[in-house]
């Protein structure tokens, strides 16, 4: 007989904070696709602009500036006002961003994951907003499997096969969870090449990245911080990337 597992009940601090994240979504996928409509448009006149925010929007505001270039004096005027409906995006996600920081600015476990590597405001307040405890998870294992972030397992008999992850749970958090992998991964790799030291965590992402590869280790290291997201809301203690060395030494 199988067991059903009840769904907590989100309060309505949880439910602001997803609504938030949700709004703000779809404030930056509206600014994406300005951004991309003025790329287009552009490049119907040869104009070539780069990929990105910050380079794709320089690039247009020096091509609107510029009078000799093959762009349409009729359409400069609309040029500008996509470039100012952006302006005003940009601000839109700054003012949500500083409605997340306030809201948890005073919540400790928002200010516990906020140590973490690769866990920034953003991460921090969605996971908050998703989950009120994550009592309701045994294990950092089972915590990792709910966003989607272990291996998707396909044993028989005595043979054990691991394919992909399998991509379960809420795909926001997953990809704020890679994204944060991926920038502590170039933040160790800076790290090397000015000759600063590396804690355990870093340490082990590099190792990884030798062994298996960038994109592989990325989300092996995204699988580890869950369950270090697990243990620091759990036990209710601050990161400290060398603490299993530490342990060690003490025994």
């Amino acid at each position: 007989m199988y067991r059903i597992r009840p769904v907590p009940i989100k309060s309505i601090d949880q439910q602001v904070l997803q609504q938030l994240h949700r709004i703000r979504e779809q404030w930056k996928h509206t600014r994406t696709a300005r951004i991309n409509q003025l790329r287009g448009c552009l490049r119907e006149f040869g104009l070539a602009i780069p990929v990105g925010a910050r380079r794709g929007i320089a690039a247009v505001r020096e091509a609107l500036e510029c009078a000799d270039n093959a762009l349409p004096d009729v359409l400069r005027p609309v040029v500008l006002e996509l470039l100012q409906e952006i302006a005003e995006l940009e601000q839109r996600l700054k003012q949500i961003e500083r409605l997340l920081s306030d809201l948890t600015h005073e919540d400790p476990v928002v200010r516990e994951l906020l140590k973490i590597p690769g866990i920034g405001l953003l991460s921090a307040t969605a996971l908050r907003g998703a989950l009120n405890s994550v009592q309701r998870f045994p294990s950092g294992r089972h915590f990792a499997s709910w966003l989607g972030v272990t291996a998707r397992e396909h044993s028989s008999g005595e043979r054990r096969r691991l394919g992909a992850i399998s991509k379960r749970g809420d795909v926001y958090l997953r990809t704020l969870l890679i994204h944060g992998a991926r920038s502590v991964l170039q933040a160790a790799k800076q790290s090397v090449q000015a000759g600063r030291s590396l804690d355990r965590l870093r340490t082990w992402a590099l190792d990884t990245e030798r062994r298996c590869g960038h994109n592989k280790a990325i989300v092996a290291l995204a699988n580890k911080m869950a369950r270090i997201i697990w243990a620091t809301w759990k036990h209710q203690r601050s990161y400290d990337g060398n603490w299993q060395l530490r342990s060690s030494a003490r025994s």
